[in-house]
């Protein structure tokens, strides 16, 4: 029997999960860190709170384990996509951790988007012009703090820092690479267009890996803080995206995975990297000859959030993560509110929007209010509305890959029967839920056994055992039919209307304005 720990490094939190060879889990960990949103358009976290958090889960599952640490033969890493911070040559943060959710680099948006518009740029680097990117960010950095950019030995994100923390050597898989915006899909190498776009120089950046690539011997202080053995080895890993396919056996052509955790995504696994005509999607690498092509969004658990503070918080603990009490009793509420609540519609950009617009100045809206509607119908109409863009989206992808005859779905909606049933029956089809959601984890585990030389056939089998189906509801489904196009109509006419208050509210939140920086 063969034991490997996955490591997810999520937005709010890190989950550190233990599994053996079949993929049962034998012990698991939470550990979440503050989210810093002190200006508008600010999304940042502190990347040693971050490296604490994965320290204390390691310690906590290799104790909770019930085998020897020297069992454990490896250690396989997840993370969030588009994540970056600035270090200097003993990789001390000159910065905090810009996540994929700040928006600040909106005004970098045009100029990529002139460089695709012009050039052969998005054949190489597809993906979408956002200032989630860490190309926006870093020309945003370029302009408003050249200083930083300078000082700066390196350039990284979250999952190359903890790995350099923990082991002393200092790589970047193409996985997360491929996301960055910075480097050539066709070469696997990073991109000098790029580069001179974002104002970095090469020797600024990790060199580059495969995704399997192993890293040996933990430093003395990871050994103490984690109680693993100095021996064991470390599998670099991808991005949680793509990790998330592997973790739900979604590998297959036709076969999707959408995934609800703070955020959302809909992917496609393909062979190659295929572009987008419309440059509308993003293909991300996984493995050789493994790629996905999707759409992600900025609005889906962090929607259920807002709603439990703003419209309930009189439920015990309103503040908390998705999963928690108050997240159970008001989605036991909502059960009670037909499909379609009522008539009322909801956009739920609250944090801007990825795919299918990819525009930082969409706002979110409830249309078709009257005074008949209560709070529940308003959240009712939210869940709804973050199903809606994912339908939104999937169309968008199987315009580039193809029909979708399978769809697995996981992220912390799925512990929600009542979300994951408006889900099925908005997309009017089965989805396919694991037993366990961390999709991201399992499949970090299962890219490390098989760096290892273990086969994950048996782990696949048992995934596959353990799938639960969650039908559409038909008289839902003729609901959904009818408001959808609606929703589309809504989405599509209010754009003009989100830019001119997106710039107002830029200009009104106060001193910490869009355009300041607030690094460490």
């Amino acid at each position: 029997m063969e034991y490997i720990i996955g490591v997810d490094i999520g937005t709010t939190s890190t989950k550190v999960i233990l599994y053996d060879d079949h993929g049962t889990q034998l012990a698991r960990a939470n550990n979440g860190y503050q989210l810093y949103q002190d200006a508008a358009g600010m999304a940042e976290e502190d990347p040693d709170a971050i490296y604490q958090a994965v320290l204390t889960g390691i310690a906590t599952v290799v104790g909770a384990g019930g085998i020897a640490p020297t069992a454990i033969a490896g250690l396989s890493f997840s993370a969030a996509m588009h994540s970056l911070l600035l270090v200097d040559a003993h990789l001390q943060p000159l910065t905090r951790l810009m996540t994929w959710a700040d928006t600040r680099a909106r005004g970098a948006v045009a100029t990529i988007q002139r460089t695709i518009a012009s050039t052969d740029f998005f054949a190489h680097v597809p993906i979408p012009a956002h200032p989630m990117t860490p190309l926006a960010k870093l020309m945003w950095l370029h302009h408003r703090r050249p200083d930083l950019l300078q000082q700066a030995h390196y350039v990284l994100g979250i999952k190359e820092y903890i790995l350099a923390r923990l082991t002393g050597q200092l790589v970047e898989d193409y996985s997360i690479a491929s996301a960055t915006g910075l480097m050539d899909v066709r070469s696997l190498s990073w991109y000098p267009a790029a580069l001179s776009l974002a104002g970095v120089r090469l020797d600024q950046l990790p060199p580059l890996v495969d995704t399997g690539y192993q890293l040996h011997g933990l430093t003395p202080a990871a050994v103490q803080a984690t109680g693993l053995s100095p021996q064991v080895t470390v599998v670099v890993g991808a991005s949680d995206g793509v990790l998330s396919n592997l973790g739900l056996g979604a590998i297959n052509p036709g076969a999707a995975a959408i995934n609800i955790g703070t955020s959302g995504a809909v992917r496609v696994m393909t062979d190659r990297p295929l572009v987008a005509p419309h440059h509308d999607l993003f293909t991300y690498y996984l493995a050789p000859h493994q790629w996905v092509v999707g759409g992600a969004t900025s609005n889906g658990g962090n929607v259920l959030q807002w709603l439990q503070t703003a419209l309930f918080p009189q439920l015990p603990g309103a503040a908390a993560q998705v999963g928690s009490t108050s997240t159970a009793t008001l989605l036991r509420a909502l059960a009670n509110i037909p499909a379609g609540a009522a008539g009322l519609l909801f956009v739920p950009y609250l944090h801007g929007a990825r795919a299918p617009l990819w525009d930082a100045n969409a706002r979110a809206a409830f249309h078709g209010l009257n005074a008949e509607h209560s709070r529940l119908h308003m959240a009712r109409a939210a869940l709804e509305g973050v199903a809606y863009n994912l339908k939104r989206v999937l169309a968008t992808v199987i315009n580039v890959t193809g029909p979708v005859t399978t769809v697995a779905a996981a992220g912390g909606f799925a512990r929600s029967p009542l979300w994951c049933g408006i889900l099925a029956s908005v997309l009017d089809g089965p989805l396919a839920i694991p037993q366990g959601v961390d999709s991201s984890a399992r499949g970090a585990a299962m890219l490390g056994l098989r760096s290892l030389g273990v086969t994950t056939q048996p782990l696949i089998d048992n995934l596959q055992q353990h799938f639960q189906m969650v039908p559409p509801q038909s008289a839902d489904v003729a609901v959904y039919a009818q408001l959808y196009p609606l929703w589309c109509q809504l989405v599509d006419q209010t754009r003009a209307v989100d830019d001119q208050l997106a710039t107002f509210q830029t200009l009104h939140a106060g001193k910490a304005g869009a355009g300041d920086y607030h690094g460490q």
